[in-house]
């Protein structure tokens, strides 16, 4: 299987395990300017060169090497699962996106046919009831995940779990995870343990939201979203999620977890 998702600087200072929604255009972005004094010029997540990808196959054999030997210091981050799950609906499913299409062409079509969901569209102002469609996706989020009907999960939303352990069952070791709700204070923390050709001023970056304006915005709290059915369905999809990255499942509206994260925990649980 080998690192799939994994993201390395040229200069081989950092190695990043890409967790989707999870401000992972932001970490790409800093990445490639701590290599180059200069951010990626569109969507990082469509570079070809700059920054090294498992996705790149000319480079399989070099992250393998450097991750398999804990040469660089490995990070990820991760996200509340309630609003992670939130972002992929509006964004996803809701969404227009770049190519100006809808995501993973007939998708939505057959969301709308075999789930009842809504999504609107930018000529009514995306103007349909989110609750009720919200709940019907999580609905289908999780036939994928359990049941992988009526197709396999997508990676935006299957479990962070999922993503942090290919990592870990592959022989790679994380030295840090840290929450997307914290984020520059998880990520000074990667960059105080690396070297970096240039240096890089958390406070002035901007954060960099690739998924902005594809669709509708949220229209409510994020604890209206899930009643008692939805809440069962985050606990059977999400459930280690929510152990192991320390989030509160019992209230959807707080965001920030409750507790730190173990990393030894992680490797076990994760490894095993």
């Amino acid at each position: 299987m080998g690192f799939p998702g994994t993201w390395m600087t040229e200069t081989e200072s950092m190695v990043y395990r890409v967790v989707p929604k999870c401000a992972c255009s932001t970490i790409g972005q800093i990445m490639y300017y701590s290599d180059h004094g200069e951010f990626f010029d569109g969507d990082i997540h469509d570079a070809q060169d700059g920054i090294i990808k498992w996705a790149q196959e000319e480079n399989q054999k070099k992250i393998e090497r450097n991750v398999k030997t804990h040469k660089s210091f490995a990070f990820t981050c991760v996200r509340n699962p309630y609003t992670r799950i939130l972002s992929s609906f509006f964004d996803k499913i809701c969404g227009i996106q770049r190519n100006g299409k809808r995501y993973r062409g007939n998708l939505v079509p057959l969301l709308i046919q075999k789930y009842g969901i809504e999504v609107g569209s930018p000529e009514d102002n995306f103007d349909f009831d989110q609750i009720k469609s919200f709940r019907r996706f999580l609905l289908f989020t999780r036939d994928t995940i359990k049941f992988r009907r009526p197709m396999d999960p997508d990676i935006h939303w299957s479990a962070m779990s999922g993503h942090v352990s290919t990592f870990i069952h592959n022989g790679g070791t994380y030295d840090h995870i840290f929450w997307t709700e914290n984020f520059n204070v998880g990520m000074k923390k990667v960059l105080d343990n690396v070297k970096t050709p240039q240096k890089v001023n958390l406070k002035t970056i901007p954060r960099f939201n690739e998924s902005a304006g594809h669709g509708p915005e949220r229209s409510h709290p994020v604890e209206d979203y899930f009643d008692d059915l939805s809440m069962h369905l985050m606990w059977e999809i999400y459930r280690k999620d929510f152990e192991l990255f320390k989030y509160d499942f019992d209230n959807p509206g707080n965001k920030l977890p409750i507790g730190d994260i173990d990393l030894h925990e992680v490797h076990k649980k994760l490894g095993s």
